[in-house]
């Protein structure tokens, strides 16, 4: 086991046996994750940067069968927030130390090319000390290269598997595993720093999918990557299939540090949805990012992808302080920084 997690620290590919092994053998896990944390720590080492995340609505116009806020879903609470909210978010995300923010929402028809061009100026104009990243879903390629010219750093767009097989389980037939992956792949062409990322634990997920996630995360070269338990959402229709475990997002999280050394990799909120410590212990397995929620209060509970998500104490942009103390007795430290990959220095 040493020599395989040595061999992929070290940059070399495992054939599908050893990355079986990985996955899902019998060993001390601990050794993995110590093995990705002195990585992590090799290129960025205890800094942990913190990104302020703006959920700006929670209409989409897709059914992915896992979302809660899928179109299905007669039950969502919907919203959008104003220009005028969204910059309010940023003003108060600036003054506690934020030096990125995160605009994530549905694919929401409302946000047209211009809407979000405009946004992104704005805020680039008045914190040009700040990036900003994008998490919109699936765009053509003039929108990305106009957010990008008006300003837009980063793009976030998880491809949620890297098994077309198992893509095509987890989405309507409207969506397309081609698309998604041309999306990314004119996001990177672009010059974006591209983020892609996977669930764990998603129904009919196999270990072959997972090393296929692990072969296209090798190949792809993302600047970043969330990793996050699969939990369900009572008005889906993958309501009753069970969530992800803890063990197994923090193998991914540790597998995918060593794999791509100079990755941004956060500590989800859904890692700290399933444990208490969950974000705490995805630091200590190689993540290096995490994102509180700087959204309107109003709205938290509405952003609702999967049940029980946390939104308050050290999630919350006002629980800055807990955070602090929190990742500080992880063993590291947020800093004030926009955290651009090492790849992008």
């Amino acid at each position: 086991m040493t020599d395989l997690i040595d061999s992929l620290a070290s940059g070399n590919d495992l054939s599908d046996d050893e990355w079986r092994f990985l996955l899902e053998g019998d060993y001390d896990r601990q050794r993995l994750f110590d093995r990705a944390d002195k990585v992590r720590r090799q290129h960025y080492g205890t800094d942990v940067y913190i990104r302020g995340l703006i959920e700006i609505s929670s209409f989409c116009k897709n059914d992915c069968l896992y979302c809660g806020i899928r179109r299905s879903n007669a039950n969502a609470e919907r919203y959008r927030l104003s220009k005028e909210e969204i910059y309010a978010c940023c003003a108060q995300g600036y003054e506690l130390g934020f030096r990125t923010f995160v605009l994530q929402g549905g694919e929401d028809a409302y946000h047209t090319t211009e809407w979000v061009e405009e946004v992104v100026s704005a805020i680039k104009e008045k914190y040009p000390d700040c990036a900003v990243t994008l998490s919109l879903g699936e765009r053509p390629q003039e929108d990305y290269e106009i957010w990008y010219k008006a300003g837009a750093d980063r793009y976030l767009l998880r491809h949620e598997t890297a098994s077309r097989p198992h893509y095509e389980k987890l989405h309507p037939p409207q969506q397309s595993y081609k698309y998604r992956m041309l999306c990314l792949q004119n996001l990177k062409q672009i010059g974006y720093q591209t983020g892609a990322g996977f669930m764990v634990g998603s129904p009919f997920q196999s270990t072959d999918d997972l090393i296929a996630d692990m072969r296209f995360l090798r190949e792809f070269q993302p600047h970043m990557v969330g990793i996050g338990p699969f939990i369900p959402h009572h008005d889906t229709p993958f309501a009753a299939y069970p969530q992800g475990t803890l063990e197994q997002t923090l193998t991914m999280v540790a597998l995918t540090r060593l794999t791509l050394p100079h990755a941004l990799i956060p500590a989800t909120t859904a890692l700290g949805t399933i444990h208490p410590q969950g974000r705490e212990m995805g630091l200590q397995a190689g993540a290096n990012v995490v994102m509180p929620n700087l959204s309107p209060v109003s709205v938290r509970g509405q952003y609702s992808l999967y049940d029980n998500k946390i939104c308050a104490g050290e999630e919350a942009a006002e629980g800055i302080a807990l955070l602090k103390s929190c990742v500080t007795a992880a063993g590291y430290q947020v800093v004030v920084s926009r955290g651009d990959s090492v790849r992008m220095r």
